[in-house]
């Protein structure tokens, strides 16, 4: 996985949607404390695509072609929602992530806030790119952390 640098952030397309759903099942599976709750639940583990087809996903691509993450973002009256962040773990830690939120924020101009719903395990990245909380949600496992950028 890891190792080759990742060259091109794009709008994703329909053949994409394979290897995003990957991404998104395995980065989901690789926080150890949400795992259970995940697996025992298997229908949250499905991205449905429906972003894809609205052109508001964006893929961070590998040289080799391959889908190693995903960005997707709504804009809703002067905010920008950042709905769903995931890198493939063998990627992670690699400044994928930071890219994807620095090209969902660049893809808006002029627009608010940038808002995201995060678990615990995504704290200090998020923390680390300029959210800071401003909130609680109320989610269908329990309470997240509402943040915001900008």
């Amino acid at each position: 996985m890891g190792g080759e640098l990742v060259t091109t952030i794009r709008t994703a397309v329909p053949a994409d949607l394979p290897a995003i759903r990957e991404v998104y099942r395995s980065a989901s599976l690789s926080n150890a404390g949400e795992r259970e709750v995940l697996l025992a639940h298997p229908e949250v583990l499905v991205f449905d695509g429906a972003a894809v087809d609205e052109g508001r996903v964006r893929v961070a691509v590998a040289g080799d072609g391959a889908v190693v993450g995903f960005a997707s973002a709504l804009v809703t009256g002067d905010v920008v929602e950042l709905e769903d962040l995931f890198v493939d773990p063998g990627w992670m830690r690699q400044g994928i992530a930071t890219r994807l939120v620095e090209d969902a924020v660049a893809r808006v101009p002029g627009a608010g806030p940038v808002e995201v719903t995060a678990n615990e395990h995504a704290m200090a990245f998020y923390t680390s790119v300029g959210f800071v909380q401003v909130g609680v949600a109320q989610t269908r496992f329990g309470p997240a952390r509402r943040l915001r950028r900008g």
